[in-house]
This record gives C-alpha cells, sequence and structure tokens, in this order.
C-alpha cells in the first residue's frame, strides 16, 4: 500500500509538472523565479554597442540548460564573478553555469543571438590579464563542468573543458602516467592546453598542446565538432596554440607516458648578491641539461631589508642512476644558502606552488621569451631590480628547450619553438592597496628587459599588448589562423584572447 501511494503521489506530481504554464517556476536553477527577472537587462556587445536583453529570452534560456543563470543579487554571483587575480573586479550582465556541452552551446546561441554579446570564457579563471571575466557581457562559467576519465591501456586520459589541472596529474598518476602539465594545480586546463602548456615535464614530451589527440568543441555557430588530424584538422592546428579564439573546448583527449611516481623537485638557492653569477650559470646548464631535466630560475627580493636570494627550482624525471650526473652543473657556484633537491611524490610537487588564498593578493606580470641569457640582458634583469614594500618583487624564467624545440614551428599555431625560456617578473601587494608604485615600477623595468625578449606567451597576454603585437607574435602562423578564424568565428564572437581579427 505504502509503494502504491507513493507511485501515485509521483504520478500526480508528474502529471501537474506538465500541465504547469510553462516557463514559470525556478526556470534559473534555483536562484529566482521568472516573475522575479528585471523586465529588461543592460548589456554590451563585442563591439562595445548597448543591447537590452529581453527577460523572455532568459527565461528561454534557462530552460534550455542544467546549470544556473545568474544575476547581480543572486547567490553565487559574487562568488562566480571573481577570477584569481582580485585586480580585475569586473561584472558580468548573466553567468551562464555550464554543467556540459548542451549548456555551453545554448550560451553560445544566446550571446550570438543577442547581436554578439560580450562572451567571456572562464576554467580556472588565471588569466593574467583578466580575460575570463568581463563588464556587461556573458561570462560562460566552467567550474561545475570538471571530470577526468583515464583509460590505461590506451594511454589517453579525456578531460572535460572546466577541469583544473591537479584532477589530471592525480587521475593519470594513479595508473603510473602523466602527461606535461602546468606548475599549479588549480589551473584550469582549457586556457592552460589552448595556449601552450609549458611545466615540469614539457622538455621530455612537449608542450601540453603537443600532447592533444583531439579536442570537442562548441564554435561561433553553436555547432559542437570534433577536431583531430582526421576530422577538422584545421580547427585542430588552431586550437593548438591560438587559445579560445575559435569557440569552447569541452573535452580534450590527451596522450599518457608511463612515469615512476617519484622525482627529483625542489630549490637550489644562493643569495642574491650572486644574482649575475646564478643567471650565467642557469644560461650555460640550460641550453644544454637533458630532457629529463627542467630547471626554472628564480630570483626573489622580499620587503623589509631581507636578503633576496636567486637560484633554480628543478624537477628531474628521469633515471635515478643518472640523477646525480644531471644535476652537478647546478652547483658549479659551490655551497648553496639552501639545496632541497630531493625525492618528492611528482603530484605533491605539482601542488608545491598552489595558494591557498590567491584571492588575497592583487598582482600585475610582464613577461617574454628569450632565446639566451646574453651579459647584456643578466645586467637588464639584474641591475634595476628592487624590493618593494609589503610585498615580494619576483623573477622567474620557465625553461623551454628539449623536446618543446623539435618541434616544426608552423606544426601547430604556437610558433615559440626555438627559444630557451619564459621570463616573467611580478609583484604582488595587498589586494585594496594603491597598486601604482608596483604597477610603475614594473612597467619602467621592463622597458629595460623588453628589447632582449623574442615575442611572449599567450597565456601570458597583458592587456597593453595591441593587434599589431599579437601578429607578429604570431610569426608566420598568423596568416593561417586568420584562415581559420574565418571560417569558425568570422564576426569574433571568441574576441576576449590574444585575438586574431577575422577578415572575412
Amino acid at each position: 500500500m505504502v509503494k502504491r501511494r507513493s507511485f501515485i503521489r509521483s504520478g500526480l506530481a508528474a502529471a501537474l509538472a506538465v500541465a504547469a504554464p510553462y516557463p514559470y517556476g525556478q526556470v534559473l536553477a534555483g536562484t529566482r523565479s521568472a516573475s522575479s527577472l528585471p523586465t529588461d537587462i543592460q548589456a554590451i556587445t563585442g563591439e562595445r554597442q548597448n543591447v537590452t536583453l529581453r527577460r523572455q529570452d532568459i527565461v528561454d534560456l534557462a530552460a534550455r540548460i542544467r546549470g544556473r543563470i545568474l544575476l547581480a543579487g543572486d547567490d553565487g554571483y559574487e562568488e562566480a564573478r571573481q577570477i584569481i587575480n582580485p585586480s580585475f573586479d569586473r561584472r558580468p550582465a548573466l553567468i551562464v553555469q555550464a554543467t556540459g556541452a548542451a549548456d555551453v552551446q545554448a550560451a553560445v546561441d544566446f550571446a550570438r543571438d543577442n547581436q554578439g554579446l560580450l562572451l567571456a570564457v572562464k576554467c580556472g579563471g588565471h588569466s593574467l590579464s583578466g580575460k575570463s571575466t568581463c563588464d556587461q557581457g556573458m561570462m560562460i562559467d566552467l567550474s561545475g563542468f570538471r571530470g577526468v576519465r583515464v583509460e590505461p591501456h590506451a594511454r589517453r586520459a579525456w578531460v572535460a573543458g572546466g577541469s583544473l589541472l591537479g584532477q589530471l596529474d592525480h587521475e593519470s598518476m594513479a595508473h603510473g602516467l602523466v602527461t606535461p602539465m602546468g606548475t599549479v594545480s588549480h589551473t584550469g586546463a582549457g586556457g592552460l592546453i589552448t595556449g601552450g602548456g609549458f611545466g615540469r615535464l614539457a622538455r621530455r614530451w612537449g608542450l601540453s598542446l603537443d600532447n592533444v589527440r583531439g579536442v570537442d568543441m562548441v564554435t561561433a555557430a553553436g555547432s559542437f565538432l570534433h577536431a583531430s588530424a582526421e576530422a577538422h584538422p584545421d580547427l585542430f592546428w588552431g586550437v593548438r596554440g591560438g587559445g579560445g579564439n575559435f569557440g569552447v573546448v569541452t573535452s580534450f583527449e590527451l596522450e599518457l607516458h608511463p612515469m615512476e611516481r617519484q622525482v627529483l623537485g625542489g630549490a637550489i638557492l644562493y643569495p642574491i648578491a650572486r644574482a649575475r653569477e646564478v643567471l650565467a650559470l642557469y644560461g650555460e646548464v640550460a641550453a644544454e641539461a637533458p630532457d629529463e631535466l627542467q630547471i626554472d630560475l628564480l630570483m626573489v627580493r622580499p620587503p623589509g631589508g631581507a636578503e633576496g636570494v636567486a637560484g633554480f627550482n628543478v624537477c628531474y624525471c628521469g633515471a635515478p642512476a643518472q640523477a646525480d650526473r644531471a644535476l652537478a652543473p647546478l652547483r658549479q657556484l659551490g655551497a648553496a644558502m639552501v639545496d632541497r633537491v630531493q625525492g618528492v611524490d611528482y603530484v605533491a610537487l605539482q601542488r608545491s606552488g598552489d595558494s591557498s588564498d590567491p584571492r588575497a593578493e592583487g598582482s600585475y606580470t610582464k613577461g617574454g621569451f628569450v632565446e639566451g641569457f646574453s651579459p647584456a640582458l643578466i645586467d637588464a634583469l639584474v641591475t634595476p631590480f628592487e624590493a618593494h614594500p609589503a610585498r615580494s618583487t619576483v623573477l622567474f624564467a620557465q625553461h623551454s628547450g628539449g623536446a618543446i624545440n623539435r618541434v616544426a614551428a608552423d606544426a601547430t599555431a604556437f610558433p615559440q619553438r626555438d627559444v630557451m625560456a619564459n621570463v616573467l617578473c611580478f609583484v604582488n601587494w595587498r589586494h585594496g592597496d594603491d597598486p601604482s608604485v608596483h604597477v610603475d615600477w614594473i612597467k619602467a623595468y621592463w622597458d629595460g628587459v623588453e628589447p632582449h625578449t623574442a615575442g611572449f606567451y599567450v597565456n601570458d597576454l597583458e592587456e597593453t599588448h595591441s593587434t599589431a603585437d599579437i601578429r607578429a607574435n604570431y610569426r608566420r602562423n598568423h596568416e593561417r589562423l586568420v584562415a581559420v578564424k574565418n571560417r569558425y568565428d568570422s564576426r569574433n564572437l571568441f574576441r576576449l584572447n590574444a585575438n586574431i581579427l577575422p577578415t572575412a
């Protein structure tokens, strides 16, 4: 009898649901009812023209998706709109929290059909130039669209578009398999992979994008496409280095490689008074290092007059018997202040650079690729390098070379296959403090460094980079990228990136 009563009640509920007048009810996925929506919502297009979003259109969008739509004032809106760098305090007109590819399609259709609504895509929210958020446009928030599936026998991983690097490292390493990823585990996979993907294993197995074997994407037309070497090869070429220019990647198929879980990792640090020696040694050793050795340069001046350091962050993932030989050149300067290179779990090492409270600090960064460490570059990096009040000043160089440089410059859209390192300088400050002293200093500092650089990493895109800068940065690949843009996003719906301007 109890089961029968339950069946009747559930049947009655289903009948009432069918009979209910569409679209009223909690159509905005628990955020508010249709009747509580404002009549109109003011927004802007990608061309910065005003556009009015009709209430009924938003209701219709809500009915098409499983995720949530958030408007200003809704529970969850304030958290969803934030990205890692709180210096970018922007307020989208609406946020679509997608749970799958169908939600992404619906959101893209809505943005396109509303006169090309300004569109940002947020994965991990690590964009240095704030491109994963926007004012008065739409944010597609992929934080609810995460998951990794590993097939160990095929040595493949399938990664949902909003996933974070740490999820992939965790799942793949459980099977003794890895693929090159970045160095902060809460970075979003989508932005990292489509722009490049440097990391501790890239010299051995290439950039993250070099290990992509296929992608599923939603394009500006709202089409769901699979791109690979066999299907839509032009799109497959462009998305590996062209960033978010062509659509939203909803799934990556990645090649995995066998590796022991324990690697050698840690830091070798010297007093900053020896910075010139450290940088000169780095230039020599990094150029000749075996593929299994990743060496990142570090130079730090803390505030308050404390002594700074210069040295190396190291990861060695090769045969243990060859480790001492590989690391010996880094110790030519004699006894170090700190020498903590030791056996460590790779997944733990990947988490070692994470920030537990990343939104507590604002930051500003300048960066560029270098082909070597000439005396002139070393002088430009060391001489004006100074501490700043309240927070440290940091110079960082991420090692390239190895397998990265053995890929042809036109094999993917990423062209910088001849560089030795990506050099970054950044200053952080307590959120809420006046950033001007830090930003002005970095800009002046970088004016002396930039003549020694050879382009920039698109994942480190700055707001000051012009269309001409982006065109030059893609080198001979730019013309081909324009052709891909013309085919898949001729109206430039996806423009908050290192933007390739269509000509169609």
